[in-house]
């Protein structure tokens, strides 16, 4: 019987992801944790109180309810990571030595952790970036990915811990907030324009990014955790892809529904970040071994979007 483990709990992908596992599993199979008192849906099962930078707590935790698989989402992101390079690498990397440490001493099946396309630096392929694209990242988490990747990849290669990642694009939700990442633009532009409010964008409006909606992530990781052990072939981390915008493009979506909608652009710190990044990515190993396939465009998601964050965010 899976008995699953989440840090990072109550991030976007975390709250998602632990959601559709607790419809499929049931409730008490999947154990959230986070360093901050749940919210929402997060309190409809069973959920810890967890600091990832104390190995002897996760252990505590994982011994206590027969822990078998681990999807380990704690991580200080991209714009946050900039302003704190110290906790960014205690928290980014060295949790994750705890978890493949545990992985490895307690025979777990299996163990998530999320790389990013910030592994990719200014040399890589912009358009349609291949997996083995030159990896040379120019930010604080870009390089802690990048290393974590590799870590990942030598566990497997050397102790035999069957550890498995994405290479995620800016992922887009309407269950949480922002939460400090250089894409998340795209989550706040559409509560500003529900809120009848005009939004100024802290990257330009050219700025092209690969993007993915949150149900396309989900799947994507869920896939990719079932998949037989013989079918993945890459152990650093897989390209994923979904769609690609600008800022203006996706004002230009929301418009569609919205006509009066205002969107203004102050470029800050976080333009610099973005630069670094592809335009677009190309997963065709993803799809060739596990069978990735998106469902969402930016039409769609943007339907979506529109219509699902006043029913989750309306007052109680």
């Amino acid at each position: 019987m899976k008995k699953i483990l989440f840090t990072g709990a109550a991030g976007q992908l975390g709250v998602e992801i632990i959601s559709k596992l607790r419809a499929e599993l049931g409730t008490e199979a999947v154990i959230a944790t986070d360093i901050r008192e749940p919210e929402g849906e997060l309190k409809n099962g069973p959920f810890e109180i967890l600091d990832v930078t104390d190995e002897a707590a996760i252990l505590d935790c994982v011994k206590r309810h027969g822990i078998t698989q681990i999807y380990h989402l704690a991580a200080l992101l991209s714009a946050r990571a900039e302003k704190d390079i110290p906790l960014a690498r205690k928290l980014n990397i060295g949790s994750l030595h705890h978890i493949l440490n545990i992985a490895r001493d307690h025979k777990l099946e299996r163990v998530f952790w999320p790389s990013s396309i910030a592994v990719f630096g200014p040399d890589a392929d912009s358009d349609n970036t291949p997996q083995n694209s030159p990896c040379n990242p120019t930010t604080v988490y870009g390089i802690n990915k990048l290393t974590g990747e590799q870590w990942c990849a030598y566990y497997h290669r050397t102790f035999g811990v069957d550890v498995r990642s994405l290479r995620y694009p800016g992922l887009i939700g309407y269950k949480t907030l922002p939460g400090g990442g250089t894409t998340d633009y795209a989550v706040d532009i559409y509560h500003k324009a529900l809120a009848s409010e005009p939004f100024e964008c802290f990257l330009g409006p050219d700025t092209r990014l690969p993007m993915m909606y949150m149900d396309d992530a989900v799947k994507a990781t869920i896939d990719l955790m079932n998949a037989p052990a013989d079918r993945i072939t890459i152990r650093t981390s897989y390209n994923l892809g979904a769609m690609s915008f600008t800022p203006a493009e996706i004002a230009a979506s929301i418009q569609q529904q919205l006509p009066a909608f205002e969107i203004s652009y102050n470029p800050d710190y976080r333009q610099q970040i973005a630069d670094s990044w592809p335009n677009s990515i190309d997963d065709a190993i993803a799809r060739a071994d596990w069978g990735w396939q998106p469902a969402y465009d930016l039409p769609a998601m943007t339907a979506e979007m529109l219509n699902r964050i006043p029913e989750h965010w309306q007052p109680q």
